[in-house]
């Protein structure tokens, strides 16, 4: 099972390889914060269907993964720490760039 430490150090290598490839520490950031997101959202979204909606898709609303009861501290922590670290990357490269 991954945890937020784990996604942080993927997401940080997912930033530099792109960085490495494009110039771009910030398409680095957005590119792991968005897969990062996009997976929790995700989870988030089949979590309330098991819990809320009988495990049925079609009793869920179109905005099931937007549903906070849904969520939990470690899917926070598991978009937010790569989200932070790569931002926090992005803006120390590029600041020390100038």
């Amino acid at each position: 099972m991954s945890g937020p430490l784990e996604h942080l150090l993927i997401g940080l290598a997912v930033q530099v390889l792109c960085a490495r490839l494009t110039g771009s520490w910030w398409l680095g950031a957005a590119l792991a914060t968005a897969f990062f997101l996009g997976r929790e959202f995700t989870q988030a979204e089949y979590r309330a269907i098991e819990h809320f909606y009988d495990g049925r898709r079609a009793h869920a609303p179109w905005a099931a993964g937007f549903e906070l009861r849904a969520w939990n501290l470690k899917s926070l922590l598991d978009w937010l720490a790569p989200a932070l670290a790569t931002g926090l990357l992005a803006g120390w490269r590029t600041r020390s760039a100038t």
